[in-house]
């Protein structure tokens, strides 16, 4: 089983970047296509991003399009979030996931994931 680690979250002000990584241990990172999503307080866990095992493919939620970019360094097992122009609604607990059935294509449910990390709070103040 895959094991998540995030990290890199933290309090920035509004219009201020942070980057997000997620390391994985215990499988086989290249297979997996992999998505970050963020559950803010009293709120559902949403999508934000996933990108393709190769990295070739991404997407978007159309709240971060634009903002938000995913890669991957299949060297490092390691999957990233650069996050630029923040927004307070931004704020909530960020989560990388594995999608180990990557021949199904890139996707946005979370019930296509089977492993998660523990999350990373970020804060955005206005």
């Amino acid at each position: 089983q895959v094991q998540l680690v995030e990290s890199g979250g933290g309090l920035v002000q509004a219009g201020g970047s942070l980057r997000l990584s997620c390391t994985a241990s215990g499988g086989t990172f290249r297979l997996y296509n992999m998505g970050w999503f963020r559950q803010a307080p009293g709120k559902e866990r949403e999508f934000v991003a996933c990108i393709s095992l190769t990295g070739v493919g991404t997407t978007y939620a159309d709240s971060v399009k634009g903002r938000f970019t995913i890669s991957r360094d299949n060297a490092k097992n390691t999957v990233y979030l650069q996050m630029n122009s923040l927004k307070p609604e931004d704020t909530a607990v960020y989560y990388c996931a594995a999608d180990q059935a990557p021949f199904r294509g890139l996707a946005t449910t979370r019930d296509s994931y089977a492993s998660w990390g523990q999350g990373t709070q970020v804060t955005v103040s206005s």
